[in-house]
């Protein structure tokens, strides 16, 4: 896809992200104004959706896909994606992206039919980037209040663990998504966060998905200190 050649560099079947290139399509493309996506964060990491995308883009668009972030993935870190993944016959193709040193940052799991058309794929990619990048404060703050917890807001960590998605079919114009059911399940200080989604076109569903985030270090919620962590994030979203 055209829009994304900007936010990597490909060298024969090696691909490289710059901390600026993971900050611009964070805040370009997903309007994620997370602070460990701005280039000078000494916990810099490049954005799971970014990674998300260029899988898309070389793969293609399957029916199911699931995606499953095993690393952080640092600026000017070298990834090696699979030359392909396969689909047919019920069969679960596996693949890993391999990071620096080796280190596995990314399986991919893909089933049923398989679209290469760029301008669907590019708009099922716009449409799940911009949802996803809405998490916090829009989806993460109220789901928190309501069950009475909260990160670290001096040292907020939520982590980005898998995204999936079935299709009933691949024969659309353009898809919409929308946000479902979302549900906060809580180990001591430890939370898993689901936001359940729907793909749409004219009002007729005709897929679902969800993300999956973990959340460290819980504590009491206190409304007061999550509004400064909110407001700091909007300040950035409105420098932008």
């Amino acid at each position: 896809m055209k829009f994304l050649k900007s936010y990597y560099d490909e060298n024969q079947d090696i691909i490289k992200i710059e901390a600026e290139q993971g900050a611009q399509f964070a805040q370009r493309i997903a309007s994620d104004f997370n602070p460990i996506h701005y280039p000078d964060s000494k916990r810099f990491c490049v954005p799971g959706d970014l990674l998300f995308a260029i899988a898309l883009g070389k793969y293609g668009l399957f029916q199911s896909m699931k995606f499953e972030f095993l690393d952080m993935v640092k600026g000017g870190s070298l990834l090696k994606y699979p030359a392909d993944i396969e689909s047919g016959k019920g069969e679960v193709s596996y693949s890993s992206i391999e990071g620096e040193l080796g280190k596995r940052v990314l399986s991919i799991n893909a089933t049923g039919a398989r679209m290469d058309d760029d301008h669907k794929i590019e708009n099922v990619v716009r449409q799940y980037v911009a949802f996803s990048g809405r998490n916090f404060p829009h989806i993460l703050m109220p789901l928190m209040r309501e069950h009475g917890v909260m990160i670290n807001p001096a040292r907020p960590l939520v982590i980005y663990q898998s995204m999936s998605f079935d299709l009933q079919t691949l024969d659309f114009r353009e898809l919409i998504i929308e946000l479902g059911k979302t549900t906060l399940s809580i180990d001591e200080k430890r939370g898993e966060a689901v936001f359940n989604f729907v793909f749409s076109q004219d009002d007729k569903q005709i897929g679902s998905g969800k993300k999956t985030l973990i959340l460290s270090g819980l504590r009491p919620y206190d409304d007061s200190k999550m509004q400064v962590l909110a407001d700091e994030y909007l300040a950035r979203a409105n420098a932008g």
